[in-house]
C-alpha cells in the first residue's frame, strides 16, 4: 500500500506543467459577428464551429448554435434554455418540413395539437391520437410495452418521461409518422419545467422545424437568443461564466477545458486569452481537508501508541492472545485509545463528505489533497483494531492500485476534467472508510458488552434497508437515466440490500427442523422465507430492464448461480451443486459456440444482435466497434512491460497517449488503460490481488459457516449462516464484475457496461458496495474468532 501511494506522489511530482485559459475575451464592433468552436473556446467536446456571437447596435450580445449535433445551453437564474428548442403555446403553429400543426391547448404538463382532421394529445409520457393511445411499434421489446402500460395506468406525477418523435412512416407508440420526413426530425419532451419542441438530429436528412405565432416565425435550427440576463453558457460540456462590458464579452471556462503544454496559441483577431497554469497542490477547500487529515492521522497514531503501551495482561485477561497484530490489539484499544480511533474514523468521514460537496459545488480539492485523503482512508482500514485478514489486505492493495491508475489517467489526459474521477473516488473512499470504521468500532463495542440485536429488530432493519433501496431505484427510473440520479447509482445500494435480504432468508431456511413438519406447512414457510428476496429480485430486474444493456441481467445470473452453489455446499446437496457446475460449463461452451456461428443466426435471435455482431467482427463496424478496436490496440501497445517498457514507471505522471481516446476508458475499459500502461506483467499482479481478495472472502465465509454449524443456540447459528451467505453473495457480485469487465476488455464477451471493482472510477460502487463489504468481512472475521 505504501509503495502504491508513493507512486501516486511520484506521479504528481513528475506531472509536467499544463496551461489552460482563465478567461476568453471577445471584442466586436457593433454589427460584427464571430464564429467560435473547439479551438477558440478550449472546449474539447465542441464542434469546430459550434456557435456564433454577434454584437448588435445597442451593445447587446446574441448567440446562435452552428452545430448540427450538439447543444448550446443558456443558464439564467432558475431557468435553462437550449438553443434549438422552445415551449409552445395555444394558437401557435409549428411546422416540420411540409407538415403544419395547429396547437389547440398547451400547459406545463400536456399539449394538444391537430392536423388533417386528427387531434393528438401528449402528456410527456404517452401520445394519444383522437383520444386513444397508439398501438405499440412492431419492434417494441417487452420492457417498452410494460412501460407503456405503466404510463397509462398511473397518475401523471408517477409516469416515466418518454419523448414524442416526429417522422417516419408509422403511427405507433410515441411516434407521429410524417411521409418523406426522417424519423426523429423533431421531438417534444419534458424539460425546463414544461414540454419543449426541439429540432432533432436524425441520421438522414434534417428537416426544417419552424414555429409560427404573433406575426413572427422562428426557425429552431437557426434560433438566435439574447445573452441579456444569462449567467453562464454550456458548450460541448464546457461551462463558461459570462461577463459583459459594452463591446467586450468575457467567458470564464470551467470543467472539460483543454490543456496546453505552453501558454502560446494562435487565435482569431477578435479573441484573446488570459492564461493560467494547472494547479495540482492547492485549490478548492483543501485547507480544511488538510487539517482534518492531520487530525485523523494524529488520532490514529495516539490510539496505536496507547494500545502498544498497555500491559499485555489486559489482552490475556480478556481471554484473547497478546499479539498486537491479532485480536489482542482489539482488546487493548480501549478507553482514550478507543475514543481516539472513533475520532479518527469520524474525521475521515467528515473529510470525505466535505471533499464530495466541494467537488459537486465546482471547487474540488487539489489532486495532492485527494491523494492524502485516500492514503489516510487506507491507513484507517489497517489501523482499526482487529486481525488483518486476507480480504482487508488484498482490498487495500486493490484500492491503492485503482487510485494510481485513475490518477495516471487524470494527469495524462489532455483536458482538465479527467482528474475529477480520481478526486471523486478518493472522496468516496474516505466516506466509505469512515462509515466502515465507525461500524466496526460499534460492532466491537457491542461484542465487548455482550449486547446483541434482537431477531425482530434485525428483520425490521433489513426491511427498512430494502425499502430505501427500492425507493432509490424508483427515483432513478422516474427522474434519472442510465448514469444514475443525483450523480449516484442506486443500483449499487440495491445489490447490497439484495445480498443482505437473501442471506437472511437462506440463514433462516437452515432452521427448517425447528418448524412445521407437514409438506403443506413446509411449502408455506418456504414461500414466507424466500418471498422477500424473490420480490426484491423481481423489482430490481424490472428497474434494470430500463437500461439499454443486458449486462445487469448477466451479473444477476452470476450472482444467483454462486449463491445457489453456496447453498448447495452448505446443504450438502450434491445434485444441485453438480447441476450448477454443468450449467457454468454449458455457458462457457455457449460463448465458444457464439464465436463460431455465423452472423445470420444472431440476427434471427434478435437479442442485442448489433452488440454481438460488433463483438464477432468489430472491423466491419468502425463506429460501433470503436471501443473494442481502440481497446485491443491499447492492450497490444502495452505488451508485457507496458507502453514504456518499464511497467509504467518511466511514463508515470506523463501523457496517457492514445489509450485516453477509448470511449468510457475510466469505467468499462479501465483494464485496457491499465494493461497499456503497466503491461501484462502488471495485469498478472492485478489478477493475483483480485484472486486473493476472492479467496479471502471464501475463507472468511467458510469460517463463518463452521461457526454457525457448531453453535448451540439459534442466535449464534443464524449469525454464522447469515455471515456465510452474505459474504458469498457479496463475493459473487465482485466476481461478476471481474468476469464481465475482463471479458469485455479482452473481447471474450460482447461489450457490457459494468465497471471493474476497485480499478474503475465507479464512485457509487465503491461507497455503497465495496466499502460495506470490506467492513462486513472484517466484522465477520472478528465474530468468528470471538465465537
Amino acid at each position: 500500500m505504501a509503495a502504491l501511494s508513493g507512486l501516486q506522489a511520484l506521479a504528481l511530482l513528475r506531472a509536467p506543467a499544463a496551461w489552460l485559459p482563465a478567461a476568453i475575451t471577445v471584442k466586436l464592433a457593433p454589427g460584427e459577428a464571430v464564429a467560435l468552436g473547439r479551438h477558440e473556446l478550449a472546449a474539447p467536446q465542441a464542434d469546430r464551429d459550434h456557435l456564433s456571437l454577434r454584437r448588435d447596435a445597442q451593445d447587446g450580445w446574441t448567440v446562435r448554435n452552428l452545430s448540427a449535433t450538439r447543444q448550446v445551453v443558456l443558464l439564467r437564474d432558475g431557468d435553462d434554455q437550449r438553443l434549438g428548442s422552445t415551449s409552445l403555446a395555444a394558437s401557435q403553429r409549428f411546422q416540420i418540413d411540409g407538415a403544419l400543426f395547429d396547437v389547440r391547448a398547451a400547459d406545463t404538463g400536456s399539449i394538444a395539437f391537430a392536423r388533417d382532421g386528427h387531434e393528438w394529445r401528449y402528456d410527456g409520457a404517452v401520445l394519444y391520437r383522437d383520444g386513444h393511445q397508439q398501438a405499440n411499434c412492431p419492434e417494441s421489446h417487452v420492457a417498452s410495452k410494460l412501460l407503456s402500460l405503466w404510463n397509462r395506468a398511473v397518475p401523471g406525477v408517477l409516469t416515466i418521461s418518454r419523448p414524442l418523435s416526429f417522422g417516419g412512416n408509422l403511427h405507433c407508440d410515441n411516434r407521429l409518422g410524417l411521409a418523406q420526413v426522417t424519423p426523429g426530425a423533431a421531438l417534444i419532451a419534458r424539460g425546463n419545467g414544461g414540454l419543449q419542441l426541439t429540432a432533432g438530429n436524425p441520421d438522414g436528412d434534417r428537416a426544417a422545424v419552424l414555429v409560427h405565432g404573433a406575426g413572427s416565425q422562428i426557425d429552431l435550427r437557426k434560433q438566435e437568443a439574447s445573452l441579456a440576463g444569462v449567467k453562464a453558457i454550456v458548450v460541448g460540456h464546457t461551462r463558461f461564466q459570462l461577463e459583459t462590458d459594452g463591446g467586450q464579452l468575457s467567458l470564464h471556462p470551467s470543467r472539460h477545458v483543454s490543456l496546453f503544454s505552453a501558454p502560446d496559441l494562435k487565435l482569431p483577431e477578435h479573441v484573446s486569452w488570459e492564461w493560467q497554469q494547472r494547479t495540482l497542490w492547492n485549490g478548492g477547500h483543501s485547507g480544511a481537508i488538510w487539517a482534518g487529515i492531520a487530525a485523523s492521522l494524529a488520532c490514529m497514531a495516539a490510539a496505536l501508541v496507547l494500545a502498544a503501551r498497555r500491559p499485555r495482561s489486559v489482552g490475556r485477561s480478556g481471554g484473547v492472545g497478546g499479539s498486537l497484530g491479532g485480536a489482542g490489539r482489539a482488546a487493548r484499544i480501549g478507553g482514550f485509545g478507543g475514543v481516539s480511533m472513533l475520532l479518527a474514523a469520524g474525521g475521515v468521514l467528515i473529510c470525505g463528505v466535505v471533499a464530495l460537496v466541494s467537488q459537486r459545488a465546482g471547487y474540488a480539492p487539489s489532486a495532492a489533497c485527494s491523494m492524502a485523503l485516500a492514503a489516510c482512508a487506507l491507513v484507517l482500514w489497517l489501523a482499526l483494531p482487529g486481525r488483518l485478514t486476507l480480504v482487508t489486505a488484498a482490498g487495500v492493495v486493490l484500492l491503492a492500485a485503482g487510485l494510481l491508475s485513475q490518477l495516471e489517467l487524470g494527469l495524462g489526459a489532455p483536458e482538465s476534467s479527467w482528474l475529477r474521477y480520481y478526486q471523486k473516488s478518493a472522496a468516496m473512499l474516505a466516506a466509505g472508510a469512515g462509515l466502515g470504521g465507525l461500524l466496526r468500532l460499534w460492532a466491537q463495542h457491542q461484542a465487548a458488552r455482550g449486547a446483541h440485536l434482537q431477531q425482530r429488530s434485525i428483520e425490521w432493519l433489513l426491511a427498512l434497508f430494502a425499502a430505501v433501496a427500492l425507493a432509490a431505484l424508483a427515483a432513478q427510473v422516474l427522474w434519472g437515466d442510465e448514469q444514475g440520479v443525483f450523480d449516484l447509482q442506486p443500483v449499487e445500494l440495491a445489490k447490497l440490500a439484495l445480498t443482505a435480504l437473501t442471506a437472511h432468508c437462506l440463514a433462516l431456511r437452515f432452521n427448517w427442523h425447528a418448524g412445521p413438519h407437514t409438506l403443506s406447512e413446509h411449502g408455506a414457510r418456504w414461500l414466507q422465507l424466500i418471498a422477500p428476496a424473490l420480490l426484491f429480485l423481481a423489482l430490481l430486474g424490472l428497474a434494470l430492464v430500463q437500461v439499454d444493456d443486458f449486462s445487469p441481467l448477466i451479473l444477476l445470473l452470476i450472482w444467483s448461480t454462486v449463491v445457489a452453489f453456496a447453498y448447495a455446499l452448505a446443504a450438502r446437496n450434491r445434485r444441485l451443486a453438480g447441476a450448477l457446475i454443468a450449467m457454468a460449463l454449458t455457458a462457457a461452451g455457449a460463448i465458444v459456440y457464439l464465436r463460431c456461428v455465423g452472423t445470420d443466426d444472431l440476427i434471427r435471435w434478435g437479442f442485442y444482435a448489433d452488440r454481438f455482431l460488433v463483438w464477432l467482427n468489430p472491423a466491419e463496424h468502425p463506429h460501433t466497434g470503436q471501443q473494442l478496436l481502440l481497446g485491443a490496440r491499447a492492450i497490444a501497445d502495452g505488451g508485457w512491460l507496458g507502453a514504456d517498457h518499464w511497467l509504467g514507471l518511466r511514463s508515470l505522471g506523463l501523457a496517457a497517449g492514445g489509450a485516453v481516446q477509448i470511449p468510457a476508458v475510466q469505467d468499462d475499459f479501465a483494464a485496457s488503460f491499465f494493461l497499456n500502461r503497466h503491461g501484462l506483467v502488471g495485469g498478472l499482479l492485478l489478477w493475483a490481488a483480485q484472486a486473493a481478495f476472492l479467496a479471502g472472502l471464501a475463507l472468511t465465509a467458510a469460517r463463518a459457516y463452521q461457526s454457525g454449524a457448531s453453535a448451540r443456540d439459534f442466535r449464534h447459528a443464524w449469525s454464522g449462516r447469515f455471515r456465510y451467505f452474505a459474504l458469498c453473495g457479496g463475493g459473487a457480485f465482485v466476481l461478476g464484475h471481474f468476469l464481465l469487465s475482463w471479458g469485455t476488455n479482452l473481447a471474450i464477451f460482447p461489450i457490457m457496461g459494468q465497471p471493474m471493482s476497485f480499478l474503475s472510477a465507479g464512485g457509487s460502487h465503491l461507497l455503497f458496495f465495496l466499502c460495506p463489504l470490506l467492513a462486513f468481512s472484517a466484522i465477520s472475521a472478528q465474530s468468528s474468532e470471538g465465537e
